[in-house]
């Protein structure tokens, strides 16, 4: 096949247009071109009076040979079908089923590719299945009742059920279209397979998670939900089941551990039986919310609500002169802000979006890195109990409830930083209006907020960046340090503040355990999650033969 970069599409032109354009930008006949389809779709908004959709196409041609003679002209590429490529297996006997703990991204793609080839895994998920989770989550958000076991974090999907669904990510990975291929197959939006910055919404990704658990089972596998991973045995793990009143043991040769990153407990436990383990960075802060309308208008100007463009995301960074990065994370265009505790007397907050985009407030984290010296502590679990501290202070801040402290910015900067007294200018110039009755929003974040001062619930190197970066961020979007800006804290959930070692063969310093994902230190986001889930599938299939 052949790639054709750089196709234009104006905002009131159909992708229809699409092969007339290649066959105008090639010279060739109708006929000559034997197919077409879309690998990827951006948009260049730099000119916000011409904003353009912008498309790479894989095509098949008559006459390719002498197309890619002129290949530069036409900005054209020869191209392979991207297919994966299944892992040749072993030859040692298996002795027991492989299992695999925790049913997010990271443990439901290894669970998938190990039942594909013959490995009928068994899963162990400490939380509940959809349905049932959905609905404790939801109970949370209205009445402020945590379940240890069924929250944002645990349960099947893990905490990517409850997000903006995004599926960008940094890696670059022959096992990424995979991912995206059988997300579509259980019910996600084919656009997922070629948008530059894919996405599938909080609602259809938990359609499709259910979607991936039944066809686990069809093919051999087996899981086990309210079953949480309690001890490391000789010979395999023992586990608590739904009464907790017992351990029993499962026999496991392989044990991929996807165990995401607020299994606190479990970390514990790991740690206590010998798992080699060590600290790593992550990153703090809050969720800082704006109307969606503003900023389609600072992304896409008089084009703002475009049906074609969507609502608008962004992504900042600055580097503040104490030598800390700010950067946004995890923005949610049309969403909402979440509560995602998962342990009693702590507040967390997260970010999340249907598919559709359509809420009324943007939001994203705003985070501050934090490192290993903050902890000051060189114990190995020391960044979770750094965590601890500050998730436990946002929750006597917002009243022991579970209710979120949140601040507006102006009141979080103060007049002698923000300047407060600037006002706006008008809408076509993207700042917010100065009209006080226009420019107040209504803070997302469920169970509730309680209006406090963040400075009480926030360490101070975090304080001082966040402080020099929000006007900095103003600065590169105009009014996005408006003085009416919502901010929610606490945001530490970003990644795992610690990494299990693992040697080339994917092995811990336990021979049979995997680490592996977000939890293990070696992923971040949902793709990522499920392409190391992946890797640790493969590990096992090389080394053993599938089961008799």
């Amino acid at each position: 096949m052949l790639r054709i970069n750089e196709i234009r599409l104006g905002l009131d032109e159909d992708m229809d247009s699409i092969p007339e354009k290649i066959i105008k930008r090639l010279g060739i006949r109708r006929a000559d071109l034997l197919s077409w389809a879309i690998s990827k779709e951006s948009i260049d908004a730099r000119n916000k009076e011409d904003i353009k959709l912008i498309y790479s196409v894989t095509i098949e041609t008559r006459n390719e040979k002498e197309l890619l003679r002129k290949a530069a002209g036409y900005k054209l590429e020869k191209c392979e079908r991207t297919v994966y490529a299944w892992p040749e297996a072993g030859l040692e006997e298996l002795r027991g089923r492989p299992v695999v703990v925790g049913f997010g991204p990271c443990g439901m793609f290894a669970a998938l590719v190990l039942a594909e080839r013959g490995y009928k895994p068994v899963v162990i998920e400490r939380g509940k299945p959809m349905d049932e989770r959905s609905a404790d989550v939801q109970d949370f958000w209205r009445s402020g009742k945590l379940l240890a076991e069924s929250n944002v974090q645990f349960g099947e999907g893990g905490a990517g059920a409850f997000s903006d669904g995004k599926l960008t990510t940094g890696i670059r990975d022959r096992r990424l279209r995979k991912v995206l291929e059988e997300l579509v197959e259980a019910g996600g939006p084919e656009d997922i397979l070629y948008k530059q910055k894919p996405h599938i919404g909080t609602d259809i990704l938990r359609k499709a998670v259910v979607n991936i658990r039944e066809k686990i089972i069809g093919l051999g596998g087996e899981i086990r939900f309210r079953t949480r991973l309690a001890a490391i045995t000789p010979d395999g793990i023992g586990v608590h089941g739904p009464d907790a009143s017992s351990i029993s043991r499962i026999p496991a040769e392989a044990v991929i551990l996807s165990i995401g990153h607020s299994a606190r407990d479990t970390m514990a436990m790991l740690y206590e039986a010998g798992l080699e383990m060590e600290q790593k960075p992550f990153s703090i802060g809050v969720r800082i919310e704006h109307p969606q309308s503003f900023i389609d208008r600072a992304q896409y100007g008089g084009q703002a609500g475009n049906r074609r463009l969507g609502a608008a995301e962004y992504k900042l960074s600055h580097h503040c002169a104490s030598g800390r990065g700010v950067y946004t994370f995890c923005m949610c265009p049309g969403g909402h802000v979440i509560g995602a505790a998962s342990e009693e007397g702590g507040v967390v907050t997260n970010g999340m979006s249907y598919h559709s985009r359509s809420a009324a407030n943007a939001n994203s984290a705003a985070l501050v890195d934090v490192r290993t010296e903050d902890f000051a502590s060189l114990h190995p679990l020391a960044g979770i109990e750094f965590q601890r501290r500050w998730e436990r202070a946002a929750f006597e801040l917002g009243g022991g409830t579970y209710k979120a402290p949140a601040q507006r910015i102006g009141d979080f900067l103060g007049p002698g930083i923000h300047g407060a007294d600037r006002g706006g200018t008008d809408e076509e110039s993207g700042e917010w209006s100065a009209d006080a009755d226009q420019i107040r929003i209504l803070p997302t974040y469920k169970p509730g907020v309680v209006w406090s001062d963040l400075h009480r619930c926030l360490p101070d190197f975090a304080l001082e960046a966040l402080e020099e970066a929000l006007p900095a961020f103003g600065r590169k979007i105009r009014g996005f340090d408006h003085p009416d800006g919502i901010l929610t804290g606490v945001e530490t959930r970003s990644s795992s503040p610690v990494r299990i070692r693992r040697d080339e063969s994917l092995r811990g310093s336990i021979r049979r355990i995997y680490p592996a994902g977000e939890g293990a230190g070696y992923a971040g986001g949902i793709v990522s999650a499920a392409v190391d889930g992946i890797k640790a599938a493969e590990a096992i299939i090389e080394t053993y033969a599938p089961l008799k």
